[in-house]
């Protein structure tokens, strides 16, 4: 077992970290800015190390520091947790350099799955459904571009190879706009990504998105925990999540499950992973894979009863899986509200100090937050301060709990994004499920 680790994380997903090793026996270090001296997770960890100023740059990215940390205090592995250097195959490669574990994949694949074309490469070749494309990067030929184009059918989708989040892709809907789009979508891609690589795919116009959530071992063992429906966002940010996915039939569950279980046996892949795809007309398309704990875990360990950190923790020490894909049974349904310091209607954030803090309970509810009374949110990172996740036997048993617990839940002296869930819970759409990426936009006028 890892006897000591580095948590390279801040906020609630260092605290869920925290609580995952103590349930192991592992001792933990917590590193932090100076911004976030007060963390709870700072408080309650074995020790804890400043790694520099509230800037992410000078603390959390700061590559040299994180692993400083490591080496000062004996520990043995460092976890990334998400955002931050959770994908960085650079940070991953000098971990494991520097005689460290990396909880998470292994360099090699981080590149792989992080570079867009590389991965849809990767991903025909283990027959994962794939979105009709370029098959490759656009070159500077332009005849062959529009060749494609016509070939797939318009409207079609340019994305940055070494994009996400939603940036550096951009639609053309007509052929005379195809040039100037692949230009320009070029030039961001250079600027946000250092890599000015482009390709082209077929543009969804009303899709889901769904994502299937895998565990691997490096003994050649993969399953996958089901899926989860990440449809209401708000420019390309998941607002609510849910699992499984409404109106999904258990065959095409178990299918494309499969895929993406097969896919990590092939490409060697070690670790908790998602597989993120559109799904439209009742098909799916594969889009990204994400090599990192994912913000919406627990809903999926919600209806798996799998407790996806600790098994990340017990990938890392080298254990075989704890599960095989005949001891997963989806139970029930989960949902998970994430919860933001930011204004309900213009989305500003809001950062400042927490004068009340009361959290909801009953069963079925879980809150994942490192809020306290008196804690002072710092203005330095993203406005998101907890996530809060309900579990029924049904659906419309979850969203009922959820409704419950958005009326219970306090959080005072700062602004937040209670109010939009509680109209969202409450819309007809949301509850008769199945809405696609922009119905959200869609419904705040965006």
């Amino acid at each position: 077992m890892l006897t000591k680790i580095v948590i390279a994380n801040r906020g609630e997903i260092a605290l869920r970290i925290l609580r995952a090793c103590k349930e192991l026996g592992i001792k933990t270090v917590a590193v932090h800015s100076t911004a976030d001296r007060d963390l709870k997770h700072v408080r309650l960890a074995d020790e804890s190390v400043c790694i520099g100023g509230p800037r992410s740059v000078e603390s959390y990215l700061n590559i040299p520091a994180v692993i400083s940390a490591a080496e000062v205090t004996d520990a043995v592995a460092i976890h990334p947790g998400y955002g931050f250097l959770s994908e960085n195959a650079d940070f991953a490669e000098q971990v494991e350099k520097s005689g460290f574990v990396f909880i998470g994949p292994r360099a090699e694949t981080i590149r792989m799955m992080g570079d867009k074309v590389s991965a849809i490469a990767a991903m025909k070749k283990a027959k994962v459904p794939c979105v009709p494309g370029s098959d490759g990067p656009l070159t500077d030929d332009l005849e062959r571009g529009m060749k494609i184009a016509r070939e797939i059918g318009y409207p079609v989708i340019i994305k940055a190879s070494g994009g996400g989040g939603g940036r550096g892709m951009r639609a053309v809907h007509s052929e005379a706009a195809l040039s100037s789009a692949i230009s320009l979508t070029k030039a961001e891609a250079a600027a946000a990504f250092n890599n000015d690589t482009v390709y082209m795919e077929k543009y969804l116009e009303n899709p889901r998105h769904i994502e299937f959530q895998v565990l691997a071992d490096e003994h050649g063992n993969a399953i996958h925990l089901a899926e989860r429906d990440c449809s209401m966002q708000r420019r390309h940010q998941k607002v609510i999540e849910e699992a499984p996915a409404p109106n999904l039939s258990e065959t095409l569950r178990d299918r494309i499950g499969e895929r993406c279980a097969a896919a990590c046996r092939e490409i060697g892949y070690r670790g908790a992973g998602t597989f993120e795809f559109l799904y439209e007309n009742g098909e799916f398309y594969f889009i990204e894979m994400n090599t990192r704990l994912q913000v919406e875990h627990p809903v999926t360990e919600f209806i798996t009863g799998v407790d996806i950190v600790k098994e990340q923790l017990l990938i890392a020490a080298g254990y075989p899986l704890n599960y095989t894909q005949k001891d997963i049974h989806v139970q029930g349904h989960a949902i998970e509200c994430r919860l933001n310091a930011e204004d309900p209607k213009t989305f500003m954030p809001s950062p400042g100090e927490v004068t009340r803090y009361h959290a909801p309970g009953g069963p079925g509810v879980r809150v994942d937050t490192h809020l306290y009374n008196g804690y002072k949110i710092p203005p330095y990172y993203d406005s998101m301060i907890g996530k809060l996740i309900t579990h029924g036997s049904n659906r419309e048993a979850a969203i009922a709990r959820m409704n419950n617990a958005l009326d219970e839940i306090v959080i005072e002296g700062i602004k937040t994004n209670i109010p939009l869930h509680r109209d969202l819970l409450k819309d007809a759409a949301f509850k008769a499920g199945g809405s696609n990426i922009h119905y959200l936009e869609k419904k705040l006028g965006m």
